[in-house]
């Protein structure tokens, strides 16, 4: 399912249970969890199982995949890459850094924000008014939790870039909900990348089987406005409410909330 927000330069895999038998994690994976509680352990194996197949094929042999700073993914050398996981689901999508210079995925249920504050915690005034809007035209889109699933992806694609924190009021998005993609304005000065600033970034998002995707991929050959390379996908898979047969096929944290 991730993958048809992916352009072609990038693997992905993911699961939507863990397995009765946990993955097997290397050692220094295992000192990271070793007091967790057992969902714990089991949603990091995964989500790292994941993660190995998307990298193996890419042809990158097995390695550890440890936390660096605010929690975010180490990975091999010449690889950049992000994980994801929620109640029923976990991925992971990694491309070679000559290709791609970032990516930013997201999952999230497929339900609205619990806490109404939560709301204004994680929007600006702009989007507020918006997702007000998009509420009444299309009332059984969950658009508070797509927008928060927008900006984690955000969150996830800068952090590699810049190596600083990045608030939720510090980018304002924008959702296109015929084309199922969205954009995010930077309201601070964006990351440098081969010599250009970016102004924000652009993603794709899907809503299906009880889940809400969003994923931002900055291809290296143009980064100006954080272009994706262009999706494996036919446009007709890239469903938003345009697209109301397709993107409900079935009856289901915060940004430094890194795997």
């Amino acid at each position: 399912m991730i993958e048809e927000l992916l352009p072609a330069q990038v693997e992905a895999a993911e699961a939507f249970h863990d397995p009765a038998e946990p993955p097997p994690l290397f050692p220094e994976e295992e000192r990271l969890v070793a007091g967790a509680v057992a969902q714990r352990r089991q949603e990091f194996g995964t989500v790292r199982a994941c993660a190995r197949t998307a990298l193996a094929r890419l042809g990158v042999p097995a390695a550890p995949i440890l936390r660096g700073e605010r929690g975010a993914p180490r990975w091999p050398a010449s690889v950049v890459g992000s994980m994801t996981h929620c109640a029923g689901y976990r991925a992971a999508a990694v491309a070679r850094s000559v290709d791609v210079v970032t990516i930013g995925l997201d999952a999230e249920p497929d339900e609205p924000l619990k806490n109404g504050g939560v709301l204004d915690l994680v929007t600006v005034a702009e989007e507020r008014a918006w997702l007000a809007g998009a509420a009444a035209r299309w009332p059984d889109v969950h658009w508070d939790r797509l927008v928060f699933s927008a900006k984690e992806s955000v969150y996830k694609a800068w952090f590699p870039l810049t190596g600083r924190w990045l608030d939720f009021e510090e980018a304002v998005i924008t959702v296109d909900p015929g084309a199922g993609t969205f954009a995010a304005r930077l309201l601070v000065p964006g990351p440098e990348v081969a010599g250009i600033r970016l102004p924000g970034f652009s993603g794709r998002w899907l809503i299906r089987d009880g889940l809400i995707l969003t994923a931002i991929v900055v291809a290296a050959a143009s980064p100006a406005a954080g272009d994706d390379g262009g999706s494996r996908a036919h446009p007709s898979t890239r469903r938003g409410p345009a697209f109301r047969a397709g993107y409900r096929t079935s009856e289901e944290a915060t940004p430094t909330a890194q795997p």
